[in-house]
């Protein structure tokens, strides 16, 4: 069911597409009529096929997809065809994909996740690309004076919560803490951008911050047991690698009784005791209704501002802080087993 807030969102999305000039996006009839089962579709009887590339399988970027789908199959109907395919965290994958859609000629492609928007931002100046689950569209792009408009063919939604929040919450949970660790994975620049704001912050508030930086998930294991032994709690930001390894980081912090501040819900149910969250399901679905304007109504994603979600919850994972000994703060929601 429709978020009121993307029904907000999608109403800005078009009155950007009215001041759209088109480019090199692939822009349709913008007469629609309805089908039986009340899902628009072109007036002329147009289809159109759309192919997903989603970086890694997580419960974060499912939801994503998902919404996306979603949201597609209501505006579209049997209009649309929707090919997912998941790279299962392998760059190489991104790009094999990627150029695979465009080889097929997609009239649109959505990238869940940042390597996956650069793989397919790389394999085509032409086709509409939105992204979705990217923290910071400047970094993934290497846009410099991002303004929130990218002046070419991608645009998207972003799952960044506000930092200084984050980095708020754990003051809030653990004040008389020392040493704080920064875990991410250094092949993503999305990461990389969020622990090295998170950490100003925190270095503000007088705690000690150390980066720990992991490869791949060979080296994960051997980072994470460092970092938590060293650490007396650690951040852990929205990070596909750590999300797609969230149950090994828990299992190493439970054995070294060190707390995790994670930047989302999937990678906070695995290994932290909280976090302040978006629904991925609704910027995904927030995707699909920008992929609509682009399709049917010719919106131009160049000039399409990107999307980020309006509000954010803090929630409690409540088997660590059970296994910790942690009393959640009054305001925080339970995450569902």
């Amino acid at each position: 069911m429709k978020k009121k807030f993307l029904a907000l969102a999608l109403t800005a999305v078009m009155a950007l597409s009215l001041a759209a000039c088109g480019g090199d996006t692939q822009s349709t009839d913008t007469d629609t009529s309805s089908d039986a089962s009340g899902a628009e579709t072109g007036g002329d009887g147009q289809t159109y096929t759309v192919g997903i590339i989603q970086q890694v399988q997580h419960e974060a970027l499912d939801a994503a997809t998902q919404g996306f789908q979603d949201a597609l199959t209501e505006l579209l109907g049997d209009s649309v065809t929707i090919d997912p395919q998941n790279a299962s965290g392998d760059s190489a994958n991104c790009t094999t994909i990627a150029n695979n859609f465009v080889s097929q000629g997609v009239d649109l492609i959505m990238a869940n996740g940042t390597t996956a928007l650069q793989a397919a931002s790389s394999a085509s100046q032409t086709i509409p690309i939105l992204g979705t689950s990217i923290t910071e569209y400047g970094v993934a792009l290497g846009i410099d004076g991002f303004d929130g408009t990218t002046g070419f063919n991608v645009s998207g939604t972003s799952d960044l919560a506000p930092l200084d929040q984050q980095a708020a919450m754990l003051q809030e949970w653990f004040p008389d803490a020392q040493t704080v660790g920064l875990l991410y994975c250094s092949s993503e620049p999305n990461s990389q951008y969020q622990v090295d704001t998170v950490q100003g912050y925190l270095e503000d508030m007088g705690y000690t911050c150390t980066q720990y930086s992991f490869s791949d998930s060979n080296d994960l294991s051997a980072v994470a047991t460092t970092a938590c032994a060293e650490s007396d709690v650690l951040y852990v930001p929205t990070d596909n690698t750590a999300a797609n390894n969230a149950e090994l980081i828990g299992n190493i912090a439970l054995d070294a009784q060190t707390p995790i501040i994670a930047g989302e819900e999937g990678i906070c149910k695995g290994c932290g005791v909280a976090t302040l969250t978006i629904s991925y399901y609704d910027i995904g679905y927030a995707t699909g209704e920008m992929a609509y304007e682009i399709l049917v109504n010719g919106a131009d994603p160049a000039e399409m501002a990107i999307q980020y979600a309006p509000q954010f919850t803090p929630k409690y994972n409540p088997t660590m802080c059970e296994a910790l000994g942690l009393t959640p703060p009054d305001g925080y929601e339970a995450i569902a087993d």
